[in-house]
């Protein structure tokens, strides 16, 4: 879920004759990040968290790594020395900043992970919970980058905080809130910073290899943890083998490069709405997969947030389109 806002900031919307190609792109990403919730919840029974997240984002950064080495070796094919030197010096920061974005990216991956192993907790569940970074990057862009946030986007947040009194409290009572839905949470906050963080360096950086490292320093640093921590088995791994190429492979890797391509060709705004759809993909897929269920009261929640989510999107589409009036 983190991958989602590497390109958002750097991309330029495109004609709308070619938008339906983003559009149909973006949700097919939107549907393969959404099933990897259902992979994070069948590998859960297999391995423990920093084993299938260390793995997982390992061959999610292998999986680029190839596309890279080939681009680069096009490009500098073509290049003199000053720009040569200009490409090391660019390199050097896109070093530097996609291994502090990945220690956020492991951080929330990690808690998401964890989530799983808590009881009540479901890949829907998770998945709604998450997606709650969407109203805490305005919240955290204002402590940090001193941006304004519109008034719509305030009303936002709390529908969306709402949305989330019902998808995790049974009870009018605090006590009723499991640790599943802390780590939930905690994830949708570093992933918040990740966003942040990217949107903030993004823009100077080429936006595969920055994504590429943070998978590299998300996996090393899980991996360590792992051997730490857990007591990772060879055929555990073997049995949760199936959940994490597809988690790692279709998720990190082929999903980030169709979300690249999709939003050369779609709006920024209607992108990150369209990839927002992963919390009902996963919820969807959840059901239907391994027969999860969320209650009435949890369903309610997630028309809720969701509601919130569409509503903070358009608004900022239309606040977009009122700036630019005379």
């Amino acid at each position: 879920m983190s991958e989602i806002s590497n390109q958002k900031t750097i991309q330029n919307p495109q004609p709308v004759k070619t938008q339906v190609k983003g559009v149909l792109l973006l949700l097919t990403t939107a549907l393969i990040w959404g099933t990897s919730f259902v992979s994070q919840s069948l590998g859960s029974n297999s391995v423990d968290g920093f084993t299938f997240m260390g793995i997982r984002t390992i061959l999610g950064a292998l999986f680029l790594t190839p596309y890279i080495i080939v681009k680069d070796r096009i490009s500098t094919a073509k290049m003199n020395e000053k720009q040569l030197a200009e490409k090391k010096s660019a390199d050097k920061k896109t070093l530097k900043y996609g291994i502090i974005i990945g220690l956020f990216l492991c951080a929330a991956t990690n808690l998401q992970q964890f989530a799983f192993y808590e009881p009540n907790m479901t890949a829907g569940k998770i998945a709604f919970i998450t997606a709650m970074y969407m109203f805490f990057v305005p919240l955290l862009g204002l402590l940090f980058f001193r941006k304004k946030i519109p008034l719509i986007i305030w009303g936002c947040i709390a529908i969306g905080f709402s949305g989330l009194y019902f998808l995790c409290f049974e009870k009018a009572s605090v006590s009723t809130v499991g640790r599943g839905d802390i780590l939930s949470f905690l994830c949708a906050i570093f992933f918040t910073l990740q966003i942040l963080f990217i949107e903030k360096w993004a823009p100077g950086c080429d936006g595969v290899k920055l994504s590429c490292i943070q998978f590299y320093a998300c996996g090393i640093i899980s991996c360590i943890l792992m051997f730490i921590f857990e007591n990772p088995q060879p055929q555990a791994v073997k049995t949760a083998l199936l959940p994490i190429l597809y988690s790692g492979i279709m998720s990190c890797g082929f999903a980030y490069t169709m979300q690249v391509v999709g939003q050369k060709y779609c709006e920024s705004t209607i992108a990150s709405l369209l990839m927002c759809m992963e919390s009902v993909f996963a919820a969807l897929s959840g059901a239907i997969l391994i027969h999860e269920t969320l209650s009435g009261r949890e369903i309610f929640g997630c028309t809720i947030m969701f509601t919130a989510i569409i509503i903070s999107q358009l608004s900022e589409k239309f606040t977009k389109q009122e700036e630019k009036l005379p």
